[in-house]
């Protein structure tokens, strides 16, 4: 009797990162009911530091110790929020798989069931995104911006005990872990540019081993690819240690791609906006050109090192 392929996940421990991780897994047992695919909790930097304002941790604090795994063969497969991903792999790994996206609007609940626009002066809104701080202080200045931390049940719990109005959330972790009824309004992308790769998973494997990499392209959502590719290209140019907020976000219509950016000061007091649209062959270039576009629109002005 021929023993099953054994395969082993690695995510983070919270209950979103399992959920994302079960997303993956029940695909990949449908297509292939003979592997064996058991999933290994991983504590990242990000989660140990809890009590740390996110602005203060560097892009990939949640991922770090997951790839570090992965290319010491601890675990076969990694599963990760796409937006945790710095602009670059370790040398060895590769996107082996891009789950498809999930709504990428940001989302916001608060104790009144009111729009953005009508909540109260001073209204007190749960968030430690820099990008959506900047944003929303550029709409509403006068809304007070309250860092929070914890999963997205803590951080609902907190509303609920009164030392915050509301919260400000990515959708679609709410719709994966099925608390989207919660939700009192999407935000639109053109008052809150979504991270680079929001709502979107990655899905990595060592770059050489051809095994895994064949079963994780079954699963490959190639539309979320062509738009990732894109954000993460504009990520790139625009740099991992950028002092101030930046976004993009790319929408695939038909052979097009459409690809909207900003970058903002952290109090919102200024932002700068840009769109380009390119062929969704040359997505990457579109990404590149997209963060010149914006840089020649005025964020050379404000974004660090240049």
């Amino acid at each position: 009797m021929t023993a099953r392929l054994r395969v082993i996940v690695g995510s983070r421990a919270s209950p979103l990162a399992m959920a994302q991780t079960e997303e993956v897994l029940s695909q990949l047992r449908e297509r292939f009911p003979d592997i064996d695919l058991s999933v290994v909790p991983i504590t990242t930097t990000g989660d140990k530091h809890k009590e740390a304002p996110l602005a203060g941790l560097e892009r990939g604090t949640f991922v770090k110790e997951i790839e570090l795994a992965l290319i010491n063969g601890e675990i076969d497969v990694a599963v990760h929020s796409a937006k945790d991903l710095p602009a670059s792999l370790p040398e060895g790994l590769t996107l082996a798989a891009i789950g498809r996206r999930q709504d990428p609007r940001d989302v916001q609940m608060n104790r009144w069931g009111l729009p953005l626009a009508k909540l109260p002066p001073h209204a007190r809104l749960g968030t430690s995104s820099p990008r959506r701080v900047a944003l929303l202080k550029a709409f509403r200045p006068d809304l007070e911006l309250l860092p929070i931390r914890g999963n997205v049940g803590t951080r609902l719990d907190k509303v609920a005990g009164g030392d915050y109005d509301g919260v400000v959330l990515a959708a679609a972790g709410l719709i994966r872990l099925g608390r989207h009824a919660e939700i009192t309004e999407y935000l639109s992308p053109d008052l809150c540019t979504p991270e680079v790769g929001q709502g979107t998973l990655a899905v990595e494997a060592r770059a050489g081993d051809t095994r895994i990499i064949d079963m994780l392209a079954a699963i490959d959502h190639r539309p979320s690819r062509i738009a990732l590719e894109a954000e993460r290209a504009f990520l790139g140019v625009m740099g991992g240690g950028c002092e101030v907020p930046v976004a993009a976000y790319a929408q695939l219509e038909g052979d097009q791609l459409h690809i909207s950016a900003m970058a903002a000061l952290p109090d919102g007091s200024r932002v700068f906006r840009t769109r380009v649209t390119c062929d969704a062959a040359e997505a990457e270039d579109g990404g590149r050109r997209t963060a010149e576009s914006l840089l020649e629109a005025g964020a050379a002005k404000i974004v660090g090192g240049r």
